[in-house]
């Protein structure tokens, strides 16, 4: 996993997209992380070029009459369905339920690679922005070969089909935005791979 583990800002935009899926707007986690994204110059950092994230920039900045907190609690909590529910089994199990077969796989891969990952949420840990934050410490971690699995059998073979329904029914502009940046890195990511992605039906 050399191109990955040769470059910091690989980590960097895994913990940055992580923390801004699975924190709320207003957290300590997520807010600086806004604020970043909502001024000029955090894509010369970003690992694609200043070409490709040109127009996210300025959408990041757009003013919506939702605030983010309440697209927040409209995308990743409820009461309502959720339009892109964020965890894997939703997509890869026939009856699009939580903790499915696809999560105790990743459980039981976890479990093979000695990886014990804290939830600060009592949910499932196949959350995309979860996810994401573990890929991240698995990188800074060196454990690169456990990184490079839990992108191509865990994360990548159904995250392309979350993100494009998540872009296409967001219905804010910053968090189109942030589905179209994590969609153009997670397939910059895909094209240095040195492992194939699996192939999974996917049911949504």
């Amino acid at each position: 996993m050399t191109s990955f583990s040769q470059r910091d800002n690989f980590s960097t935009a895994a913990r940055v997209l992580g923390a801004l899926f699975y924190y709320a707007p207003d957290s300590a986690e997520a807010a600086p992380l806004i604020s970043a994204l909502r001024a000029n110059g955090w894509q010369t950092q970003w690992p694609l070029s200043d070409d490709t994230l040109c127009e996210l920039v300025s959408q990041f900045q757009i003013e919506a009459d939702e605030s983010l907190s309440q697209a927040w609690q409209r995308l990743f909590v409820g009461p309502y369905a959720l339009p892109s529910p964020p965890w894997g089994s939703v997509w890869l199990d026939r009856e699009n339920v939580l903790f499915g077969e696809s999560t105790l796989a990743l459980r039981q891969w976890m479990r093979d690679n000695g990886i014990q990952f804290d939830m600060q949420q009592n949910e499932p840990e196949d959350h995309f922005g979860s996810l994401l934050l573990l890929t991240a410490w698995l990188a800074e971690n060196g454990h690169h070969n456990a990184c490079e699995q839990l992108l191509a059998w865990h994360l990548l073979p159904w995250s392309g089909r979350f993100l494009e329904v998540f872009i296409e029914k967001a219905d804010h502009p910053f968090y189109q935005a942030l589905g179209e940046l994590a969609r153009l890195t997670l397939a910059h990511w895909q094209s240095q791979l040195l492992i194939p992605v699996a192939v999974k039906p996917l049911f949504r």
